[in-house]
């Protein structure tokens, strides 16, 4: 009985090491992962026209994800995974932010075109009368 106790003790010890390993790591790439997210993030809202319309979003967003790489090197990954949250968010806001943009141009462009179209078939109108 002394044994099986014994051996009990060790398995359970071992479940509950590779437990905390696996905790380990899966931290050690929660960071890593956060980190990816806002990267794609920035560029997205580059490629967005946010250098432009959101040139402040963006340097935020930047500049948070320059620090969760730095504290992900320094394996300081809760801050590490925070700042990649916060360049993610930051960025989305620059890519919405240049997507309205581009939005209201379209609209004032389109306003324009509409405006012109009603001027010629007021002509039109008045030249056959």
């Amino acid at each position: 009985m002394d044994k099986t106790s014994s051996t009990l003790a060790r398995i359970a010890f071992t479940l509950v090491a590779a437990t905390i390993c696996v905790v380990a790591q899966a931290s050690d790439h929660l960071a890593d992962d956060r980190i990816a997210v806002a990267k794609a993030a920035v560029e997205h809202a580059e490629q967005a026209g946010a250098p432009e319309a959101a040139p402040i979003e963006l340097a935020s967003a930047r500049d948070k994800l320059v620090r969760a790489q730095k504290a992900n090197a320094a394996r300081d990954l809760k801050p590490a995974a925070a700042w990649a949250d916060q360049a993610n968010i930051d960025a989305q806001v620059a890519e919405a932010t240049a997507l309205l943009a581009r939005s209201n141009k379209a609209a004032v462009e389109f306003d324009a075109s509409l405006q012109t179209l009603r001027q010629e078939a007021a002509r039109s109108t008045q030249s056959t009368q």
